[in-house]
């Protein structure tokens, strides 16, 4: 079966349990830019756990998920919510803005397929505050789902198999056994699915085995697709003074690109690169991107990660909301103690060679009598999938071993 050449989805749960103790445009551009910094955030985070383990995260994902728990909460743990993502849900004109980049990101121009959906479960004899459901409502346009979590396996299921539908079957298994007890009271769901295919797509017969260099210093033979193309292309230095490609691949609607980036030296670990990362940094790579003549070399690769995201949060200052003595979800209901038993997100990708047959055409013929410079990914790289539009990061990752 040929795959197509991005195959990513992702699933993202927050599990809360009882415990014993133009002014719109400018929102849209600043919802955008908040979001995908506070993703990016949490990504340097999971990538310094991850070390040198292949790594795949989605920074809206975590974002969106946290903006719907900050309606939750109250007092210092929504100060600490509000402080780590630069804002404040309720404030005027951010739900909007919100709901407009949700619209950019799944309009119909986008020709690659994007979906992504967010969905509460709550317990069904959870007494709520007055108000809430609507408030909620309001703010985010979806409705809060009742489920008995006391019938621990029929809500885990319905939990998956929601996940599953929105995630178009590759996600299935977000809860595994015991991710749902007697004591769960609420569940924020974030699933997201997208299928992209390249504007100019490798040909699969260019793809052959090439030696790539593992942080270790050994070496693994694995199959890398090779293309010659004018693609957008820059260099930049890190604070260090260490050099780095990066590389435009566009997808074939042309509103998302994946962009690669590597150090130059093969000694420079790629946390050099992972470490200084924000939405600004990505903007100024596609910014001062000129289109130049390049032999690309990129190794097929599949990534699942299932990522526990309680340390990452807790590091960016969220930590009360896990303390069950501590947690304030008084907003949501003032008549349980509530804190976040688990949040967890679970990404798989796949890329290779695959695209349309129309997009084919697309391909651009060298004259032999050119040489073009090689880019060769045979080393640990990061990758970043973007909405170049409004600048959102979709789903970003690390390459140690294909």
């Amino acid at each position: 079966m040929r795959m197509s050449p991005v195959f990513a989805c992702l699933a993202l749960g927050l599990a809360l349990v009882f415990g014993e103790g133009s002014a719109s445009y400018h929102r849209q551009t600043q919802a955008a830019r908040l979001t995908t910094d506070f993703g990016v955030k949490v990504f340097q985070q999971v990538a310094w756990a991850s070390k040198d383990r292949n790594m795949v995260f989605s920074p809206y994902g975590v974002a969106s998920v946290l903006a719907m728990l900050q309606l939750t909460t109250g007092g210092e743990t929504r100060q600490q919510i509000q402080a780590a993502m630069q804002f404040q849900i309720d404030e005027k004109g951010m739900a909007p803005a919100l709901r407009q980049l949700y619209k950019e990101l799944m309009g119909p121009w986008n020709k690659d397929e994007i979906s992504t959906a967010d969905a509460i479960f709550v317990q069904r004899d959870l007494k709520l505050v007055k108000g809430f459901m609507p408030h909620f409502f309001r703010l985010f346009r979806t409705t809060v789902k009742q489920v008995d979590f006391s019938e621990v396996d029929r809500a885990r299921f319905i939990v998956n198999d929601w996940v599953k539908t929105h995630t178009k079957g590759m996600i299935g298994d977000l809860l595994g056994e015991g991710a749902v007890n007697q004591l769960t009271r609420l569940m924020l769901v974030n699933a997201l699915y997208f299928n992209g295919q390249w504007k100019t797509p490798f040909p699969e017969s260019g793809t052959h085995h090439r030696l790539f260099h593992k942080s270790d210093g050994s070496t693994v033979s694995v199959p890398m697709m090779a293309q010659t193309n004018k693609f957008n292309y820059t260099e930049f230095s890190t604070p260090d003074g260490h050099y780095y490609d990066i590389l435009e691949l566009p997808y074939h609607g042309d509103t998302l690109s994946m962009f690669i980036a590597a150090p130059y030296e093969k000694e420079v670990p790629l946390s050099a690169l992972t470490n200084i990362l924000d939405a600004q940094l990505i903007s100024q790579w596609k910014g001062n991107m000129t289109r130049q003549l390049r032999l690309l070399v990129l190794p097929k690769f599949s990534l699942e990660s299932e990522v526990n995201l309680r340390r990452p949060l807790e590091n960016l200052g969220m930590t009360d909301m896990f303390k069950p003595n501590q947690a304030d979800f008084s907003s949501l209901s003032d008549e349980e103690a509530l804190y976040v038993s688990q949040a967890l997100q679970k990404v798989k990708i796949e890329v290779n060679e695959s695209g349309t047959v129309a997009s084919s055409s697309t391909a651009i013929i060298v004259s032999a009598r050119m040489a073009p410079e090689e880019i060769i990914m045979d080393r640990p790289f990061l990758f970043v999938v973007r909405h170049n539009p409004t600048g959102t990061v979709l789903f970003m990752g690390q390459v140690m071993e294909p």
